[in-house]
């Protein structure tokens, strides 16, 4: 595990927040609950039947963290009444809302609603889709953010001679890399204000400096997808005057001291020193965060979800116990105001 997660782990356990775990008939869920409570890394709720659990995990040792079976709960009719609340102007009628409540995926969303959990970290039999259609029906995006997206924390080997010279020792945020195929300017200023909070809560920057990035520097080309990275630059600045940010910036530029200086006419907070780094699509994103991971033999966590009310992360299906563990400490994280 690389130094960045053991950090992660460390500073969620100091938070004691609660986070839920809809999952409950996946083995590889409970078995993280046991071990997120031996931990005493976070409190754990696991949505399901204890005894299909029991069934399912015969060798965990049950107790130390809650379970809720929807179907028998006595908060799932507060919860039924809650989303009909909701979506009742969506045409959604009480008989659908209390049909709907028992689903453990609007269940654990409803019990963030609540105010009742922290967090919720799903998706190991869940698709994507499925984990993330209630946060948005139910909890929806976080005050003066107005789309969710996601990120990628890059953490390069301790062998790779780039680990000593970019990003927080070697750490690096990058932002969007699975969420939204092409940003708006004001999508993007709404990536770059969640990626900054990911970088301060999650990977502990102190400060994030927001590289936003293109195939032109400062000028240097002229195009409409250049156009768009700097109006969105013009955007942050005036909705968020004290980020750190600067654009547009090639890669080389936004990281390399030696050739910001070249490319970089003036002061720059950011070039040749970014530790966030926002992409100008999905395509780009993508690319970048593999190869990082191919390529450079970065540790790649994510994607993480950000930019909702509540947090909510979705999971590989492929997923193992440690990576739920891990998953949950960046939601707990994520969780601060």
């Amino acid at each position: 595990m690389s130094e960045i997660m053991d950090s992660i782990r460390a500073r969620a356990a100091k938070l004691n927040k609660h986070i839920v775990l809809p999952e409950g008939n996946d083995e590889r869920t409970i078995r993280a609950a046991a071990r997120i409570t031996e931990m005493k890394m976070a409190r754990i709720t696991v949505l399901g039947n204890e005894a299909e659990m029991k069934k399912l995990c015969p060798d965990v040792k049950f107790g130390g963290f809650d379970i809720i079976d929807p179907k028998t709960s006595k908060k799932t009719a507060e919860y039924a009444k809650l989303l009909y609340e909701l979506r009742k102007a969506k045409g959604m009628t009480e008989e659908d809302a209390q049909k709907i409540v028992l689903d453990p995926l609007y269940y654990g969303t409803l019990m963030l609603k609540a105010d009742d959990a922290d967090g919720m970290v799903a998706g190991a039999i869940n698709s994507t889709g499925a984990v993330l259609r209630p946060a948005l029906q139910i909890i929806k995006t976080a005050p003066g953010i107005g789309s969710a997206s996601s990120c990628f924390i890059i953490a390069l080997p301790k062998e790779n001679p780039a680990h000593d010279l970019y990003g927080e020792n070697g750490v690096l945020v990058y932002g969007d890399c699975g969420v939204i195929p092409n940003p708006t300017e004001d999508q993007m200023v709404d990536i770059a204000a969640s990626t900054a909070k990911t970088a301060r809560d999650v990977c502990g920057f102190k400060e994030p400096r927001l590289a936003l990035l293109s195939f032109s520097t400062k000028g240097s080309a002229k195009d409409p997808l250049v156009d768009k990275v700097t109006g969105a630059l013009q955007k942050i600045k005036e909705k968020y005057p004290d980020m750190i940010v600067d654009g547009e910036l090639q890669a080389d530029a936004a990281l390399v001291p030696r050739v910001a200086k070249t490319k970089v006419k003036g002061e720059s907070r950011v070039a040749g020193k970014a530790n966030v780094l926002i992409f100008p699509d999905l395509n780009a994103g993508n690319i970048a965060y593999k190869l990082s991971q191919y390529l450079g033999g970065a540790e790649a966590i994510g994607p993480l979800i950000q930019g909702l009310a509540k947090p909510v992360n979705d999971l590989s299906r492929g997923c193992n116990v440690e990576d739920i563990v891990s998953v949950v400490a960046v939601v707990a994280l994520n969780s601060q105001n």
